[in-house]
């Protein structure tokens, strides 16, 4: 990780600053150099990948102004300062602010490469520490929110958290009720953008004749009825992210013209011609095949190509019936909570049908199935003389391995993956474990 980081110099001196620079480069040190302080300054965030070497008197901000705004940001990250005066006074109120270390001119150039070197290395073991601590709180989060022990559901969360920190725009495949918006939340929630905003756009629900002003805003006066400034939805998102729903509804003529904010990151507002720069992360969700309309020109192909940098597909919910009781007992839970009800309990017979069920509105049919169970109207399909009593059951065989697959997911996920201590928990010879997994196509990775 060492090898990633940068080392910013701040030195007013040409000829010391391309001499520096020379020296870090020769130690195989990647090092940016810079007259004044106020580019660093700016270039300084919570877990900044480097370290920052600055002198102190510079014109403009000095190295000590810079020092303790660096402090501000993240009191972690290493400052290295130099000066030719010999204040030993500043030093010490330097060191007592933060500083990592104090260096006179003139200096060896063994002096500077070993306390930067040191530097780096403290920098990359905090932000290693770092960044395991947030995956590891992340994992716990996210287990809390999409919920469910299947190998499907496990690859929608591993990719959430593989992706949720990076810039790359997401598109979040999946049928109707499949939860598409709670993950696009959840890749807001686990990113550094949560505390930005979150703004999602229904593409289907918006009448072409307004969608630019609700877009891109406008000044006042810029239309009949345009009494004032209105802030549009990308500008609104900037920082956050910004979630375009069902996107494959975008008329056409509007797709080029988001086409291109999306593309420059800027936006216009109706009746302006200043472009206001935006920072959004782009997350587009839609249950039909992109790549097929773009074919038959329904959608655009550019656009699609644009949004699709990564793709996450959400398993329909009868593709991981294991999940269905622990998502049905979290959806009575709440449902009694704002019912203000008891949580009833299931019987046998109606956790099979549960299981049995087809769940064509997905894990949004089985929130709504928990609310008429916790109001004690059952319907389809807890009720027996409901409409599920004349779907197809399924097989013997179907049972037999939804039931396999439900006990050992559980498991398998309860011990991370340990086959010695799923074996023993379900008294399953090994082998035979590994055959079972093998033939309900349940990767152990996907448990550790």
């Amino acid at each position: 990780m060492q090898d990633s980081l940068t080392v910013l110099l701040v030195e007013d001196d040409n000829a010391v600053r391309a001499a520096s620079i020379q020296t870090f480069q020769l130690a195989g040190i990647e090092a940016k150099g810079f007259g004044a302080a106020e580019p660093v300054r700016d270039m300084i965030h919570p877990d900044f990948p480097g370290v920052i070497v600055t002198d102190v008197r510079l014109p403009g901000m000095n190295g000590l102004a810079l020092l303790d705004h660096a402090m501000r940001v993240d009191p972690k990250l290493p400052v290295v300062l130099i000066t030719g005066h010999g204040d030993i006074a500043m030093a010490v109120d330097a060191m007592r602010v933060g500083a990592y270390d104090f260096i006179e001119k003139p200096f060896p150039t063994d002096r500077l490469v070993n306390s930067v070197q040191r530097a780096l290395e403290r920098r990359a073991l905090t932000l290693e520490v770092e960044t395991l601590r947030r995956k590891l709180s992340d994992r716990e989060g996210i287990e809390s929110i999409l919920l469910g022990q299947s190998p499907a559901i496990q690859e929608v969360r591993r990719v959430i958290l593989q992706v949720a920190d990076t810039a790359a725009d997401v598109l979040i495949l999946g049928e109707t009720g499949t939860g598409k918006e709670l993950v696009a939340r959840c890749l807001h929630q686990f990113s550094r953008r949560r505390d930005a905003n979150f703004v999602a756009i229904n593409c289907g629900a918006m009448p072409e004749t307004m969608f630019e002003s609700e877009i891109f805003g406008h000044e006042s006066g810029a239309f009949t009825g345009a009494s004032r400034q209105r802030i549009g939805r990308l500008e609104h998102a900037d920082g956050g992210t910004l979630l375009l729903d069902e996107i494959e509804s975008m008329p056409l003529a509007l797709q080029v013209k988001l086409l291109r904010a999306l593309q420059e990151r800027v936006v216009e507002r109706l009746g302006s011609n200043r472009e206001i720069p935006i920072d959004i992360r782009i997350v587009a969700a839609t249950k039909e095949d992109l790549a097929e309309l773009s074919r038959q020109q329904r959608f655009r192909s550019d656009l699609y190509y644009r949004l699709n940098v990564i793709s996450v597909t959400l398993p329909p919910l009868r593709e991981r019936r294991e999940d269905v009781p622990l998502l049905f007992e979290h959806f009575v839970l709440q449902a009694a909570a704002r019912y203000r009800r008891e949580a009833p309990v299931l019987s046998s017979a109606q956790r099979r049908q549960l299981m049995a069920h087809a769940w064509p509105g997905n894990v949004r049919e089985l929130r709504n199935v928990a609310d008429r169970f916790v109001l004690g109207i059952h319907g389809t399909p807890l009720d027996p003389a409901g409409d599920a009593a004349s779907a197809e059951p399924p097989s013997f065989a179907e049972q037999v391995d939804a039931f396999e697959r439900a006990v050992i997911s559980e498991a398998m996920a309860r011990h991370q993956g340990n086959i010695g201590a799923v074996s023993d928990s379900l008294k399953l010879p090994r082998k035979t474990l590994y055959d079972r997994l093998k033939r309900l196509n349940l990767p152990i990775e996907t448990f550790r």
